[in-house]
């Protein structure tokens, strides 16, 4: 397949090499949830596919399930985490308000010739760190980097809103992406969009500079993510199917050509609807939301890496990675394996 790329045929093309991801230990089921507010197993089964989702405790933070999920990848990719160059989280549960939490997963790590960053795009996170790396990477200024999407959200949850404590969960997933010029093709295209006149679908408003820590709230739940559940819907069915068309038509591929699309898992039923309108079947959509949530910019590389070892990829396929979130933010990554 000889596709262009960005518009062109770059030299050097960004390849994954390892794959990785991290969930705590503990599990909150659906029957758990019921004992603490008014739900049961079957309304939230029916309406957002989710079963159980993973709970950190008190001792694990960000960072460290960061940590435990880029280790998998690097072991996977067999780069030692002295040669990495790059280090990207995607998050917006930070380990703390500053220094970034990529800082504390390059000292877990090791990787001591690393520049590092965060990148707050919500759910779209990860998928915004491919696009950077792809270019950094394609341009010849990277030979390596560590992407990845780690998240605590139970840790900024109101557990007596119903609408929303269901819906959420814990984990991280990562990849390495390397420089190859051995003809496999790697992520051959990405995009990225906003809308920021939307932001209050979805926030978590404090702390920041608009309420800082130091002001007592008028709104104690301001510190928890509140959600638009509705507007959240319609926008991302609408979103994502514009989304992968407007990647087949750059790539000039047709829906058949994909292999699987691998969404950010943040409802079953959004997921189902856009690739019904996709026209996609269900053995070419990947859900894994029964087992973990949302857990935000860990759901798309969590999803990567459950589908990789579960055998549905191979050499060669051509998989698109699509997520929406807050901000409003959407993206996606088209990837030739």
């Amino acid at each position: 397949m000889n596709k262009l790329i960005n518009g062109r045929s770059p030299h050097y093309r960004a390849v994954i090499t390892g794959y990785g991801s991290f969930a705590p230990a503990k599990l909150l089921t659906n029957d758990e949830l019921a004992k603490m507010v008014d739900t049961s197993d079957e309304w939230i089964t029916t309406r957002t596919g989710i079963k159980v989702r993973h709970i950190t405790t008190d001792n694990e933070s960000t960072a460290f399930l960061a940590t435990e999920a880029a280790k998998i990848a690097l072991a996977e990719a067999k780069l030692d985490a002295g040669d990495v160059e790059n280090i990207i989280v995607a998050t917006i549960t930070p380990e703390m308000v500053f220094p970034s939490t990529a800082s504390f997963v390059q000292r877990a790590l090791g990787a001591k010739k690393a520049w590092v960053f965060d990148l707050a795009a919500a759910c779209s996170g990860f998928v915004y760190g491919l696009s950077i790396v792809q270019q950094f990477i394609e341009s010849g200024r990277l030979k390596n980097s560590l992407v990845i999407g780690a998240e605590t959200l139970t840790k900024i949850t109101d557990w007596t809103d119903r609408a929303s404590c269901v819906l959420f969960g814990d984990g991280a997933g990562a990849v390495v992406l390397e420089k190859s010029g051995d003809g496999r093709k790697g992520i051959l295209y990405s995009t990225m969009h906003s809308d920021g006149n939307r932001w209050e679908a979805l926030n978590c408003q404090a702390y920041g500079s608009r309420y800082p820590a130091a002001k007592k709230l008028e709104d104690p739940k301001k510190i928890c993510m509140q959600i638009r559940g509705r507007e959240v819907y319609q926008q991302a069915i609408r979103r994502i199917v514009e989304t992968v068309n407007h990647c087949l038509d750059h790539c000039s591929l047709t829906i058949d050509e994909i292999t699987m699309l691998i969404s950010h898992q943040m409802n079953a039923r959004i997921i189902e609807s856009a690739a019904k309108r996709l026209n996609l079947p269900d053995e070419k959509v990947f859900l894994n939301i029964n087992e973990y949530g949302n857990t935000s910019a860990a759901s798309v590389p969590i999803a990567l890496d459950d589908c990789v070892r579960k055998g549905k990829i191979k050499r060669g396929d051509i998989v698109i990675l699509v997520a929406f979130g807050a901000g409003l933010t959407w993206g996606a990554n088209v990837i030739e394996f």
